[in-house]
C-alpha cells in the first residue's frame, strides 16, 4: 500500500542526471530482518527475487554503460542464489562492489563463508548498525540483533575489514529511530568509534542517513499522526546547496523485476524513469540514453536535501 502525501506548498527543484557511474540493483525483497524504518518492506516472508536471465544482464549493462561501481541492495541482497557469481563476474572486469549488508546475515545458516568471500572479492561492505547501543539497535531492527551486528563486524574486522588502508573498507549507516534529521556526521561518527572501540570494533566511516517517508516508516509515522509534520521538517530543512550532489545525479535503481527508476525510493513509490529507456535490457543496447535525462522528483526528495543532506553515501556536506 502506498500512502500519499497532500500536496507541499513548494515543488522540488527539477534535476537532470550527468554521467551514470552507480548502478544500484535490488536484488529481492527477501531479508533474515524487519526492522520498523525499511522502506522496502523487507522481511523473511517475502519471495520476490531478481530471475536469472536479468541477472546475466547486469555484467553486460555494467560494460555498455562503463559504469565504475555496482551498488548491490535488497532485502538481503546476498540471499539470492546468484549473488556471489554476480560480485564475481563485475570485480573480475574491475568493477567496484557495495554489498548493503546488515551484518546479522553473516551469522546465517548456509553463510558462514561470507565474510570470506566478501573479503576475497574486495567487495565495500556497508553495513547497517543504527546505533553504538544494544537497548536502541534491539529497539528498531529486532532483539538480539545487536549482538550478532557485533559478531558480524567481528568477523569482518578479522579479515582485515576497516583497517583504514582503504583495500577493505567498512561503513556503518546510521538512521534516526524517529521523525527527526540525522544528527551531524562528523561527530557521530566519532562517538560511535568511541564506543565501538571499548567493544574492540574499527570501521572507515559512518553514514548518516535521513529515514525517508514510505513504505513501513511512512505507514507508522501515519499510525502516530506524525506523517505530515515529519514531511514538513524535510521541507523546511531543504538546503539547495545539496541537490546538485544526490545520488541521483549519477545513479541509476533497478528493481527486482528489471525496471529502471531514477533511485531506489523512486522504485518503491513506483515512480520509473520517463521517456523510452525503462528497462534493464535497454542499457545493455545504448550507453548515451540517461545522461542529461529528467529525473522524477516529488515531496519525499526533501529527505535527500534536508540539513547536510543525506544519500546512499551518507551525508553531502561536512
Amino acid at each position: 500500500m502506498l500512502l500519499t502525501l497532500t500536496a507541499g506548498s513548494e515543488p522540488f527543484p527539477s534535476l537532470q542526471r550527468g554521467r551514470l557511474s552507480t548502478l544500484q540493483v535490488n536484488l529481492g525483497y527477501r531479508c533474515n530482518q524487519s526492522c520498523r524504518h525499511c522502506h522496502v518492506d523487507a522481511g523473511p516472508w517475502r519471495t520476490e527475487m531478481m530471475a536469472d536471465a536479468l541477472m546475466q544482464l547486469i555484467p553486460q549493462a555494467v560494460r555498455t554503460q562503463r559504469i565504475s561501481c555496482l551498488d548491490l541492495t535488497g532485502g538481503a541482497p546476498e540471499l539470492h542464489p546468484g549473488f556471489r557469481k554476480l560480485v564475481q563476474q563485475v570485480r573480475a572486469d574491475g568493477v567496484d562492489v557495495i554489498d548493503r549488508c546488515n551484518l546479522t546475515i553473516l551469522s546465517e545458516p548456509g553463510q558462514e563463508d561470507l565474510a570470506l568471500f566478501l573479503a576475497d572479492q574486495g567487495v565495500r561492505v556497508i553495513a547497517s548498525l543504527p546505533c553504538y547501543s544494544e537497548s536502541n539497535v534491539d529497539q528498531q531492527r529486532g532483539e538480539g540483533v545487536f549482538e550478532r551486528s557485533i559478531s558480524g563486524l567481528r568477523q569482518l574486522n578479522a579479515l582485515g575489514y576497516g583497517n583504514g588502508d582503504g583495500r577493505l573498507e567498512l561503513h556503518l549507516v546510521y538512521n534516526p529511530q524517529g521523525p527527526s534529521l540525522p544528527p551531524a556526521q562528523a561527530p557521530l561518527e566519532e562517538a560511535y568509534k568511541k564506543e565501538l572501540a571499548v567493544l574492540g570494533i574499527r570501521f572507515d566511516r559512518l553514514l548518516t542517513l535521513a529515514n525517508m517517508p514510505i513504505k513501513r516508516f511512512a505507514r507508522d509515522l501515519a499510525l502516530r499522526g506524525e506523517l505530515e509534520r515529519y514531511q514538513r521538517l524535510l521541507e523546511g530543512a531543504h538546503n539547495p546547496a545539496n541537490a546538485s550532489a544526490v545520488m541521483c545525479r549519477e545513479l541509476l535503481s533497478v528493481d527486482w523485476q528489471g525496471n529502471l527508476y531514477d533511485c531506489d525510493f523512486n522504485q518503491q513509490l513506483e515512480m520509473p524513469l520517463s521517456g523510452r529507456i525503462r528497462r534493464l535490457e535497454d542499457l545493455v543496447l545504448d550507453d548515451t540514453v540517461v545522461t542529461g535525462q529528467v529525473i522524477h522528483t516529488d515531496r519525499h526528495c526533501f529527505g535527500c536535501t534536508a540539513g547536510a543532506g543525506s544519500s546512499c553515501g551518507g551525508a553531502l556536506q561536512g
